[in-house]
């Protein structure tokens, strides 16, 4: 009898958030996300879906909520892939008429992925974007 593989099929961000209710209500209205709320657990908490994606919201108890790129100077602190390359364009018209911070417009990377950057209510830094370019893109692949 062989081995049963498992197949990973999610990864879900947790952010970390001064206010976990207004964070998680910025995401529902702003960014079109449900809301599964968990605020009258010992540890207040929502969970976020929009599709595919889940983001988990966490109440902070104590220190300043920052950024990746405030905290260590680099990085998103997420990145969510539409379904398609044209989807970038779609998602970022829809988020940039809801009043949402764009950071950066759709453009290709140097490393091959067409990608926008927004900023939500904390601060925080997330990338949109697909892979355009495989070959560009996993060019540095090891086994």
């Amino acid at each position: 009898m062989g081995k049963k593989k498992v197949k990973l099929v999610n990864i879900a961000a947790v952010f970390i958030s001064s206010n976990a209710v207004k964070t998680a209500e910025y995401y529902r209205d702003m960014i079109g996300f449900k809301i599964v709320e968990h605020f009258n657990e010992r540890e207040k908490f929502a969970v976020l879906y929009r599709d595919e994606v889940e983001i988990v919201i966490v109440q902070s108890k104590y220190g300043k909520v920052q950024s990746n790129k405030q905290k260590y100077g680099a990085g998103y602190d997420a990145y969510i892939d539409p379904d398609t390359v044209e989807g970038v364009n779609l998602i970022y018209t829809e988020l940039k008429n809801k009043g949402v911070k764009i950071i950066s417009i759709p453009q290709m990377t140097e490393y091959g992925s067409y990608e926008f950057v927004i900023e939500d209510i904390d601060g925080r830094l997330i990338g949109i974007g697909r892979i355009k370019n495989n070959k560009q893109f996993f060019r540095n692949t090891k086994k």
